[in-house]
């Protein structure tokens, strides 16, 4: 089950005290309260806490000693006060304190909720850049022997000028091979460029790489610098690179065999030393079998042939990757890791995965969105069936079998995991997008989870033993 977030509510007044409770747990939080600084100061080295809340005037220690004491035992940790009595001197010497909210009384209980979800959201925000810096977008994940061993060869063949040319299905990570031979070479410090061949109409690709003389056109008010001359002296990678058009690739041969290129409408060539690295999801041959892409270029490309195995091949990274998918959005997202029930895992090493390593890490994404219990379920999978196997109801990225009747409570709980992982866990407008309110949306989550833990709890007793 989630963390929830634990709340030391601070105030001598029982009513406000209550008040303040009780709004706060209907958010869904954890909460305890204080009659005085003292009996806060005590409950807060007992226990471990989110944020306090505490109101400033108060007999015996003042809001402000208690948000300097806290500051001391705890420098991060985040307190909002509270007072019907303060001034803007009071507001700007409790920031100066390390206040991290300021709140004056009468307040609504919008005011209060949108206060503490500022906090929290502010501390989630923090903890993703840090979870996201740790887990590189450009790291390389596998135990797989062939992968293993391409990247040998690719350390050995970086600090070299020798073009490169990556095969390999559409998700299997061909730019990161790429950055990786960067990574290892010698213009590891110089520009790193790249062009999506695919995503440029052909009419503007060659601008695009050459760049262009002022007046060379219609609509060319000044000199624009192509791809190539911003990747002077560090790396070109030329992404699907048999989506360019036959003619373009005459000119392209030319500039990877002179090291030079010329801007359109210009007069002179122009000295470049670019470390070229192609990408194709195809395979080349039935390119040029089909006229589409010129040999003599495929050759010149080709000095370091590489091909990515599919993921498929790969069974020993499908499970190294998921556990290295799951921990990322579990810190991400704030979550504890689930345990991956056996028939999940069984799940996982029996589908193809046509979309490779990409679509395993979108699945397990939106597994972890989803899955509100200790357990990942199979059902959590939001994995796409052969549409020839089954055809029948949808529900975002549900499919549902079209050879019995779906019920109701089995769309209802589609309908709800789809918003929640559209709106990337994000329950306001998750319930926003169903017409539904919070309370009912976090009444219907709570009864998934149940049934979770009961279904783990049973999965658990089966194969003997406890629930983790």
């Amino acid at each position: 089950m989630r963390d929830v977030k634990r709340i030391l509510v601070v105030d001598d007044e029982p009513s406000m005290r209550m008040a303040l409770s009780e709004s706060l747990e209907s958010c869904g939080y954890k909460v305890d309260t204080a009659v005085d600084g003292f009996d806060a100061l005590n409950k807060f080295d007992q226990n471990k806490w989110d944020l306090v809340i505490t109101d400033i005037r108060m007999p015996k220690i003042s809001g402000l000693d208690v948000l300097r004491e806290v500051r001391k035992r705890a420098p991060t940790m985040p307190v909002i006060l509270i007072t019907a009595y303060g001034t803007v001197n009071t507001a700007v010497e409790a920031m100066k304190e390390g206040a991290t909210d300021f709140i004056m009384k009468p307040f609504s209980l919008e005011d209060l909720e949108a206060a503490v979800k500022k906090v929290f959201t502010v501390a989630i925000d923090e903890q993703r850049t840090k979870v996201r810096a740790a887990f590189s977008p450009y790291q390389i994940v596998t135990r797989d022997e062939k992968m293993l061993r391409l990247l040998e060869l690719l350390r050995r063949v970086a600090k070299s000028k020798a073009t490169v040319l990556i095969q390999g299905e559409s998700g299997t990570g061909k730019e990161l091979l790429a950055r990786y031979i960067c990574a290892h070479s010698d213009r590891s410090e110089q520009p790193f460029v790249a062009v999506n061949c695919a995503a440029i109409p052909a009419n503007l690709l060659e601008s695009e790489m050459f760049g262009y003389e002022k007046g060379a056109f219609t609509g060319a008010n000044q000199r624009k610098i192509g791809k190539f001359e911003l990747a002077n002296n560090g790396t070109l990678l030329l992404d699907e690179i048999s989506e360019m058009d036959i003619q373009l690739q005459a000119k392209l041969l030319r500039a990877i065999q002179e090291s030079e290129i010329d801007r359109v409408g210009g007069k002179t060539p122009i000295r470049v030393d670019v470390r070229i690295i192609a990408t194709t999801n195809i395979p080349i041959r039935k390119a040029m079998e089909e006229r589409k892409f010129r040999e003599d270029l495929y050759y010149r490309l080709n000095v370091i042939p590489v091909k990515i195995p599919p993921l498929r091949e790969r069974k020993e990274d499908i499970e190294y990757l998921t556990d290295y998918f799951l921990e990322k959005y579990c810190r991400i997202n704030n979550r504890p890791l689930p345990r991956i029930a056996p028939e999940t895992k069984n799940k996982l090493l029996s589908y193809d995965w046509p979309g490779n390593v990409r679509e395993l890490e979108n699945v397990i994404e939106g597994a972890i969105l989803i899955c509100d219990g200790a357990t990942l379920l199979p059902e959590h999978l939001l994995i796409e069936t052969d549409e020839k196997e089954s055809r029948g109801v949808s529900v975002g990225e549900v499919i549902f079998p079209s050879d019995r009747v779906v019920s109701l409570y089995e769309l209802e709980k589609a309908a709800i995991f789809h918003a929640l992982s559209l709106t990337s866990g994000n329950r306001e407008a998750a319930a926003k997008l169903l017409g539904i309110s919070i309370r009912t949306l976090r009444n219907k989550l709570k009864e998934y989870r149940e049934q979770e833990i009961g279904r783990a709890h049973e999965l658990q007793e089966r194969s003997g033993g406890g629930v983790s």
